[in-house]
């Protein structure tokens, strides 16, 4: 069996998977960037064994504004239902699998902003992808749209004070996670050195909020990055069994 690859979307500068590209280059895992609002095309999906679809400035109803954004739901809808392929959402890549398959979106009552606790829904423990994670877990969550209706028959795994889906599963191979798993020290000071979105954080949580967010990503960050590799090595396993049952 050849060696997996990996399709990943990404929707703006610093949008991509953070340390999950660490846990890829360890394992000798290929993987393909598109930066699809960049205008580029999304390729074969037929040459690719997984997508994780990545976070981004970006919301699902904003298609006018963003006119690839149809092609991107076509082709989640395309890897998830006809080919039952194993995807990885996260933030908007969570809430984009949620409105492909007909799910709702909307702006968050209550943004989430900082690390924060989620907690795993009953059974939740037992999915492929959150197996081995403790019942309660710090994420780091950057977030102002929310998925408040899951597609159906897709199962909420996870929940938050302020955000009722913070994970969901449509079927056994496609999960979304409205948190930033992926995030770590690196890919954090990408974010806050990147000035318009500094300046977002500090409009909305006022001008210390740069340096907390900061201290206490870092203070929790070796928790984090646990909490990631878990999840990293869950749905890495789905992936030889997928490879099997298209050959």
């Amino acid at each position: 069996m050849r060696e997996p690859r990996i399709l990943v979307f990404q929707h703006m500068d610093a949008g991509h998977p953070g340390i999950f590209r660490d846990f890829l280059r360890q394992d000798g895992i290929a993987s393909q960037a598109v930066r699809l609002d960049l205008g580029e095309p999304i390729p074969d999906l037929d040459t690719f064994d997984a997508l994780w679809v990545m976070g981004g400035p970006q919301d699902v109803w904003q298609e006018a504004e963003h006119l690839w954004l149809a092609d991107e739901k076509a082709a989640i809808r395309q890897a998830v239902l006809e080919r039952r392929m194993p995807y990885l959402g996260i933030c908007l890549g969570h809430q984009l699998l949620a409105d492909a398959l007909c799910g709702e979106v909307r702006p968050a009552t209550e943004p989430e902003i900082g690390v924060c606790e989620v907690a795993l829904r009953p059974g939740a423990a037992r999915n492929p992808l959150l197996a081995g994670l403790p019942e309660r877990a710090r994420f780091l969550q950057w977030h102002r749209a929310e998925v408040c209706r899951p597609p159906d028959g897709a199962k909420v795994l996870a929940t938050s004070p302020s955000c009722k889906i913070q994970a969901l599963a449509v079927g056994t191979r496609a999960f979304g996670l409205q948190c930033h798993a992926e995030v770590d020290q690196a890919l954090l000071d990408e974010w806050l050195g990147m000035p318009a979105v500094a300046a977002d954080l500090v409009r909305m949580l006022g001008p210390d909020a740069p340096a907390s967010l900061a201290a206490d990503a870092h203070a929790h960050m070796p928790e984090l990055n646990r909490a990631a590799r878990q999840i990293y090595a869950n749905f890495m396993t789905l992936v030889p069994a997928w490879q099997r049952a298209r050959a």
